[in-house]
């Protein structure tokens, strides 16, 4: 099935929906204009529990689905008529989120008679910082570094990846919270560790930096979180902010100099960064220097589309698209997507 009006040489109107965990959000997109998306995040909601309950995440998503779509319609001031395609994240995720929105994506585009595309959530964040790109992906090494993904990937362009290194344990935005759940301070933990590391002192402890003599780009923070768990009970007070910023430098440290090394490996001089610890400034700000020292581009997504969103979804189905993608209404869910498949590794 082809997407309506691709035929008359404009690029296709694609709305994508994601739904991987808790946050219901919409998007519409043409070839590169973002025309508007709607995110609601249920962290006040799970906040209580101290992290996200998959009943509660897929109940949010009924109530949330609706308006969030209707807002993103009635934002770009367009109809589900106007659609010429429809996508959906797939996975990885929770199975009862990506469920819903999955289910609704592909009902929508049964009932317009529109191609529907389904989309790895990790392909949606490795993608993204090319969105303001107008030449689209490019050869390059992506760093995706979130709450439940740390990958180091080389791109070869939309689609052709191989996979360089990755976490063996705990993500780097995982050992975020942990640390934050330890210290006591609120939900989700990873924001609120970055905030006050900025009153602390980075070098008050020197905490381990895992795996920087591997050889390989892979990468291990579960030490890292265990050390300050042993560290805790030793200080009363505990220094809180300069536990914060120690940790976090022990994080970018190690995130900067595999990722550096392998850009030297593969002889490429673009990076780009992406998932939810990319908001981090003291990431953002050691990133810049070494990329700076380097010759080497550095592409970072926008804040808003660093965490989990919706235009991401769309961008990657709209560049499947571009690419002769055909319509999927047989694709199910994939919780527990492998990531040397869709890698192609």
């Amino acid at each position: 099935m082809k997407a309506a009006g691709q035929g008359a040489g404009r690029a296709p109107l694609v709305l994508a929906l994601e739904t991987s965990c808790d946050e219901s959000a919409a998007a519409l997109i043409r070839g590169r204009d973002l025309l508007a998306a709607e995110v609601f995040s249920q962290i006040a909601i799970h906040g209580k529990y101290g992290g996200v309950v998959p009943e509660v995440a897929s109940r949010n998503h009924l109530l949330a689905l609706r308006p969030v779509l209707e807002a993103t319609l009635a934002g770009a001031g367009v109809r589900l008529a106007d659609l010429d395609a429809v996508a959906a994240t797939a996975g990885p995720g929770l199975a009862t989120s990506l469920m819903l929105g999955l289910s609704l994506a592909k009902g929508i585009a049964v009932a317009l008679r529109r191609p529907f595309i389904p989309v790895n959530h990790i392909e949606g964040h490795l993608l993204s910082p090319f969105l303001s790109e107008t030449s689209g992906p490019r050869e390059s090494v992506g760093l995706v570094v979130s709450g439940g993904h740390t990958l180091l990937v080389r791109i070869y362009g939309t689609g052709k990846y191989r996979l360089l290194g990755k976490t063996l344990d705990d993500a780097a935005g995982e050992a975020f919270d942990k640390v934050g759940k330890l210290l006591g301070l609120p939900y989700p933990g990873g924001p609120h560790v970055a905030k006050t590391a900025l009153e602390g002192d980075p070098r008050r402890f020197n905490f381990p930096r895992s795996m920087l003599g591997s050889g390989d780009y892979d990468f291990s923070f579960s030490g890292l979180k265990t050390a300050v768990r042993y560290l805790l009970p030793k200080h009363a007070p505990v220094p809180v902010a300069d536990v914060c910023a120690s940790f976090q430098e022990a994080v970018v440290d190690i995130l900067v100099a595999k990722t550096m090394k392998a850009l030297r490996s593969e002889g490429v001089d673009t990076l780009a960064i992406s998932g939810g610890v990319s908001c981090n400034i003291r990431l953002r700000e050691q990133f810049t220097e070494a990329c700076r020292v380097a010759g080497v581009q550095l592409l970072v997504a926008p804040s808003a589309l660093c965490t989990d969103n919706a235009a991401m979804i769309a961008y990657v189905a709209a560049l499947k698209l571009e690419n002769g993608a055909v319509s999927q209404l047989e694709a199910e869910i994939e919780p527990s997507l492998n990531s040397a498949r869709w890698l192609n590794a």
